[in-house]
């Protein structure tokens, strides 16, 4: 991976590592891969010593790729304590991955079901999609499908107008005359 890594995604990786305290002091090793954006390597039965090893395709890297697959690490250990436990799963995984921070938004998610106009248009909606995640995780605690909660409320809010936050206007100037 040294050849392949380069300062930018070297970059990206230290600001996305500083997001997962979990992971302080772990080694964990970052490989390459040309298959997919990204994998992770998960035990089945990990050890605080457990080997950790991600896998990323530098070419089309995202903070988003990079925070999946450090969460697929979290979820891994997490099988060892039950008080910070993130349940196994790719959905599960992108909405812990979008919860954890909002560097995690400059790509839509891989695995949640998305509606085409929340895809399309990922940026302007990014910031929502991440508060109904937060709100889904502690939804999580007394409803069983919180899931399934969250797709129908993302799909929600395709079907309202979107403002447009970024439209730029004239600015009218006094004139001394």
């Amino acid at each position: 991976m040294k050849r392949r890594l380069t300062r930018r995604a070297l970059g990206m990786l230290e600001l996305a590592l500083r997001q997962f305290p979990e992971l302080d002091g772990k080694r964990i090793t970052v490989g390459y891969t040309r298959t997919h954006l990204g994998s992770a390597l998960l035990l089945r039965h990990p050890t605080p010593e457990s080997k950790l090893t991600i896998r990323l395709k530098v070419r089309k890297l995202t903070y988003g790729t990079i925070g999946h697959e450090l969460t697929h690490l979290i979820q891994g250990l997490s099988r060892q304590s039950v008080a910070t436990r993130i349940p196994g799963g790719e959905k599960q995984c992108d909405v812990w991955t979008l919860a954890r921070s909002s560097l995690f938004c400059d790509d839509a998610p891989s695995y949640l079901r998305l509606p085409r106009a929340v895809r399309e248009e990922w940026p302007r909606y990014a910031k929502s999609v991440r508060s109904l995640c937060l709100a889904a995780i502690e939804k999580r605690k007394s409803y069983r499908f919180y899931l399934r909660w969250l797709e129908e409320e993302i799909k929600q809010l395709a079907r309202r107008p979107l403002r447009k936050s970024g439209e730029r206007k004239q600015l009218a100037l006094p004139l001394d005359g």
